[in-house]
């Protein structure tokens, strides 16, 4: 059976997510249609991707009969409105990162999926890479021994994107760039809480946060240090060490490889020739995969991606913002 896939903007990242589905089969995905706010915008968008219909403003897509599944990929300040709109019209919904702009609204809106019985994700991508599910398979069977260090930075300078640095587009490092290492160190410690949390991190002229550094002190001699920068290129690696060994995750977010003390196991992208403006964006289709199967099963979240770690996140981004002294 294919899904039937609605698509709420037509930015980079829309384009780039909807590239990635051609690379999987037609009898399993299909993008039926395409909203912006711009009649205009997703004419185009829909003419440049063969999409059926497309449509100005995002009601019309809420009710086409058609779609059964929305991906979100507009502003952040927009997240919460456009898919509670979707959900309350009966459509499965894929947000892209980070859900909502804070934990009230995440709870709002994982609430609502759950009433109504939908499937709702965080487009937490990088977890559907086979490198992560290789490492964690890795980590599960001991093979580094008891972790004890997680520590992952991602970087790049982009403080000149308004979505980034300005306040009324719901800029923040922490929002655009940070959740990748929350959640990274959260996947590695996956259930346990953290015993404390200490952040720290520079604001911009409009009190948006552009760097954030957190140390998280785990139970049984556990730490996680993590940092995003919005102004400087990291080195963007992810770093796991066990009692037993060490795993490096190079381009931690969208990885192709890792290395397993000095061994280098390599996964190439699932193959795609189209055009994209996101490093690795091929790789949208593993969530792309994800979201189709647990629809078929019934289910409305992810255990890949769950909805109390969608709340986890969101509850840490706001301790962080709220520490450097950025508004939440």
């Amino acid at each position: 059976m294919a899904l039937k896939w609605g698509i709420a903007s037509t930015g980079k990242i829309a384009n780039d997510f909807v590239t990635a589905l051609k690379s999987l089969s037609q009898k399993e995905h299909q993008v039926v249609a395409v909203a912006a706010r711009s009649l205009d915008s997703s004419e185009e968008f829909a003419k440049n991707h063969k999409i059926p219909n497309a449509y100005e403003g995002y009601v019309n897509l809420a009710t086409d009969p058609k779609v059964q599944v929305v991906y979100i990929g507009v502003l952040n300040p927009q997240h919460y409105d456009v898919a509670k709109l979707m959900l309350q019209h009966n459509k499965h919904v894929l947000v892209e990162k980070p859900l909502t702009l804070n934990e009230k609204q995440t709870r709002s809106l994982i609430e609502l999926a759950r009433n109504k019985k939908l499937f709702l994700m965080e487009a937490v991508w990088s977890r559907f890479f086979p490198v992560y599910k290789e490492v964690a398979k890795l980590i599960k069977n001991g093979i580094i021994g008891d972790v004890r260090f997680v520590s992952v930075t991602f970087g790049f300078p982009i403080s000149d994107v308004p979505r980034v640095t300005q306040k009324n587009l719901g800029g923040s490092a922490t929002l655009d760039i940070g959740v990748y290492i929350l959640q990274f160190q959260q996947l590695i410690f996956r259930g346990l809480k953290p015993e404390s949390i200490v952040a720290a991190g520079h604001l911009n002229n409009e009190k948006v946060d552009v760097t954030a550094s957190a140390i998280f002190k785990y139970p049984d001699n556990k730490t996680a240090v993590v940092t995003c920068d919005a102004t400087a290129e990291m080195p963007n690696e992810g770093l796991i060490v066990g009692t037993k060994g060490v795993i490096k995750i190079p381009k931690f977010w969208a990885p192709t490889s890792y290395k397993l003390n000095e061994e280098i196991k390599e996964f190439p992208l699932i193959e795609n020739e189209g055009k994209f403006n996101y490093f690795n964006s091929a790789g949208l289709a593993y969530q792309a995969m994800e979201v189709r199967q647990k629809i078929l099963e019934g289910k409305i979240e992810s255990d890949i991606m769950p909805h109390e770690e969608s709340i986890q996140l969101a509850n840490w981004m706001d301790f962080v913002r709220s520490e450097i002294g950025a508004d939440v």
